[in-house]
């Protein structure tokens, strides 16, 4: 496993991947984030989309890595049916995590589909991050954020050999006021 890590690029080696790709990205360092909550203040100071992200696998042990725009609500009981997963999904764990995607957690970015040569991560764009002109991720550690275009997220993407589907996932059934009554 140790081997494998070192394998991985560094936040260095990815802003220097984004550029030799012809990629304009600009960079904000900042205290580190690990949830969308705690990083509510970095995303008053950076212009574009936040995201959330999730590394899933299904029943097969296929593994996923889903990006949606931080305040997107994913329905992860249906997400399977939406992205061709073999039935319902589950968390990888941090191992999993780190083995396949170099990054701890807290630090998952759609940039981390880099580390994964094997091609064994299947990529997932949220059609509501993706409205978006810019879209911001960490660049594989959570104390910093990376701005760039969502073309340029596609054509990264697609240069490290994860041509990602971009689609809407579906969102939690809206539930009932109390004084509602469910239908019979």
């Amino acid at each position: 496993m140790e081997v494998a890590s070192l394998a991985h690029l560094s936040p260095q080696n990815l802003l220097d991947r984004l550029s030799e790709l012809g990629i304009k990205a600009e960079t904000v360092e900042h205290d580190p984030v690990f949830t969308v909550a705690e990083s509510a203040s970095v995303k008053e100071q950076i212009p574009g989309a936040h995201s959330k992200n999730l590394f899933v696998k299904d029943k097969k042990g296929r593994f996923f890595l889903i990006s949606a725009k931080h305040d997107t609500a994913i329905d992860l009981k249906r997400t399977h049916e939406a992205i061709g997963a073999s039935g319902r999904l589950s968390f990888g764990s941090a191992d999993q995590l780190r083995a396949l995607l170099g990054v701890e957690p807290g630090s998952v970015t759609a940039f981390a589909v880099v580390n994964d040569t094997d091609g064994k991560v299947t990529m997932v764009l949220d059609a509501n991050l993706m409205e978006h002109e810019r879209v911001n991720f960490h660049p594989l550690v959570n104390s910093m954020t990376t701005g760039v275009s969502r073309d340029d997220l596609v054509a990264f993407l697609r240069a490290t050999g994860h041509d990602p589907l971009i689609l809407r996932l579906p969102e939690p059934p809206a539930e009932l006021p109390d004084d509602t009554q469910a239908p019979m």
